[in-house]
């Protein structure tokens, strides 16, 4: 039972947490995420989907984490890629199709509430304690390999999706700021609430 429900946390977790950054990425004029920048830009200059440049990203992270940490790679993490890619285009195709947002006040608003709903299913996925996303492996991989604390190894890490977005003329502006700051807070926000939740559950199907 304990399984099960952490499989649901992981599910319902990465579901919401992927509608929020389709939100964001509805709104993409304006600025999404760093590596969300990348995707939407590789996908407008090279083809394939936003997802499908999700688990591309993914599956090259992995290695890429494999060497600067000189350990094997963690191929468990790429589950959790997958999965994340596959909803982050079920949303696009289905709810994020069927309409199209012009007014600057409501693009602001879905950004916020997007960074709301990302930090709110990242803090249910996380409860599952299932393999991380290889983007969240680099930024913990840079920390333990360059000896930096958290916030300067996501820093570089969002530098390091930045630069190639740049480049791409993907879709950076004040709102990949707004975003960069705001994400880890909103995380921070909900997950004592999921993290007793979690443990309530746990307790009561021992």
């Amino acid at each position: 039972m304990k399984f099960t429900i952490r499989l649901l946390f992981f599910i319902i977790g990465l579901a919401i947490m992927t509608f929020g950054v389709c939100m964001t990425i509805k709104v993409a004029d304006i600025g999404v995420g760093a590596w969300d920048a990348l995707n939407v830009a590789l996908t407008e200059k090279v083809g394939l989907s936003v997802g499908k440049w999700v688990m591309i990203d993914g599956v090259i992270l992995v290695f890429v984490n494999a060497l600067l940490v000189k350990r094997r790679p963690d191929i468990f993490s790429l589950m959790t890629i997958i999965v994340i890619g596959l909803l982050v285009d079920f949303w696009l195709d289905t709810i994020f199709a069927l309409f199209h947002v012009d007014d600057l006040i409501v693009k602001l608003l879905m950004l916020l509430a997007g960074i709301l709903i990302i930090g709110f299913g990242a803090s249910i996925y996380l409860q599952a304690k299932f393999p991380q996303s290889p983007i969240d492996n680099f930024m913990l991989a840079i920390k333990e390999r360059f000896q930096v604390n958290l916030m300067a190894a996501k820093t570089i890490g969002e530098i390091t999706a930045l630069i190639p977005a740049f480049f791409l003329n993907g879709p950076i502006s004040y709102g990949t700021l707004i975003i960069t700051f705001t994400v880890g807070p909103a995380i921070q926000l909900f997950f004592p609430y999921f993290e007793k939740f979690m443990h309530h559950l746990q307790m009561k199907y021992s």
